[in-house]
C-alpha cells in the first residue's frame, strides 16, 4: 500500500485559492506529497491575480484548469482542505476534513491577492511539516 498522503485542496471555482495550494504543495513537498485541487462549481479559467502572485513567488500555474470535485477524489485523499465550499463536499469515514477560512481572491487587486498567497503559503508549510517526517 502505498503511504505517500494525498491532499486534496477544494474550493467553489479551483481558480484562485485551491490552485495556489495546490502550486504551493506541489512546489514546496515535491513528491513526498500527491496533490490535487477541485471545486465544487469550477470557473472557466484561473483567476490572472492568482497566477501572477504565484509567478512573483517562482510558481508557475498556468498549466492548471480548473476541475469538477467529485467523490471518489475525496475517498481516495488523506486530507482534504476546503476553502469556502464545505457544505459541498462528500463525506467519507476516515478523510481527515479541515476548512481554511480564507478570502476568495475572485474580484480582488493583486495585493489582496498577494495577502491571500502568503497565508496560503504559512499553511501549506505547516501541513507539509505534519504530513511528511523530518528528514523524507
Amino acid at each position: 500500500m502505498d503511504s505517500t498522503p494525498s491532499v486534496l485542496f477544494v474550493c467553489v471555482h479551483n481558480a484562485g485559492r485551491s490552485q495556489m495550494a495546490q502550486g504551493f504543495l506541489t512546489h514546496l513537498a515535491g513528491d513526498t506529497i500527491e496533490v490535487r485541487s477541485a471545486g465544487s462549481a469550477p470557473g472557466e479559467s484561473l483567476n490572472p491575480a492568482a497566477v501572477e502572485a504565484m509567478a512573483e513567488a517562482g510558481i508557475d500555474i498556468t498549466a492548471q484548469t480548473p476541475k469538477i470535485l467529485t467523490p471518489d477524489t475525496v475517498e481516495s485523499s488523506t486530507v482534504v482542505i476546503t476553502m469556502g465550499c464545505g457544505d459541498a463536499c462528500p463525506y467519507f469515514p476516515g478523510v481527515d476534513y479541515r476548512d481554511w477560512k480564507l478570502d476568495d481572491p475572485a474580484g480582488k487587486d493583486l495585493d489582496a491577492v498577494r495577502s491571500i498567497r502568503d497565508e496560503i503559503r504559512s499553511r501549506v508549510e505547516q501541513l507539509i511539516r505534519e504530513l511528511v517526517p523530518a528528514g523524507q
